[in-house]
């Protein structure tokens, strides 16, 4: 039978002071400089999404051929009646402006972070060549920047264009008094 080696006095401490270290440095630093094992969500998609609009149901959302709703990320139009209420302010005027851009044409779509709200509708930022429509319809006034995590990769442009819109007096932000 082999004998294992003998362990020296120094290995052992050595071992023990690397545990001890390691142990300690666990509760001193602080967790945001530990690094990520992982990223949290994959990377975006690299290759265009192109979609025929089949119809506009409202300022903010489309449906696309294939019978998928589209969500515009970053901004949020008025709403549109119902049967228990009737339409917000600017909410016809910015469905029918939605409706003379993207109603049967063919849109780029491009996604943030996430896929689908809680809905099922599809977060994307829609393109008609190159006219992004998100940043579009809230430079105009027909939208509100409305960022919502984690989708915000535009968000600042979307701002600028809310503070330009109001400055200038541009659509719901000269129509509607409850803003």
């Amino acid at each position: 039978m082999r004998r294992l080696p003998r362990l020296t006095k120094k290995r052992v401490i050595s071992a023990i002071a690397v545990i001890i270290i390691s142990i300690i440095g666990q509760f001193l630093l602080p967790s945001s400089k530990l690094p990520n094992p992982s990223p949290p969500v994959a990377p975006p998609s690299t290759s265009p999404t192109y979609a025929k609009v089949i119809r506009v149901i409202d300022g903010d959302t489309i449906e696309i051929a294939g019978g998928q709703r589209v969500r515009y990320i970053g901004i949020n139009t008025s709403e549109l009646a119902t049967a228990k209420k009737p339409d917000e302010c600017f909410a016809r005027a910015a469905s029918d402006k939605n409706k003379e851009l993207v109603e049967g044409k063919t849109i780029r779509l491009e996604k943030d972070i996430s896929n689908t709200d809680k809905y099922g509708r599809l977060l994307r930022y829609i393109y008609l060549n190159d006219l992004m429509v998100n940043d579009y319809l809230v430079k105009e006034g027909y939208a509100k920047a409305t960022p919502i995590r984690p989708d915000i990769k535009y968000a600042k442009i979307f701002a600028a264009s809310q503070i330009e819109a109001k400055k200038a007096a541009k659509g719901l932000w000269q129509q509607c008094q409850q803003l």
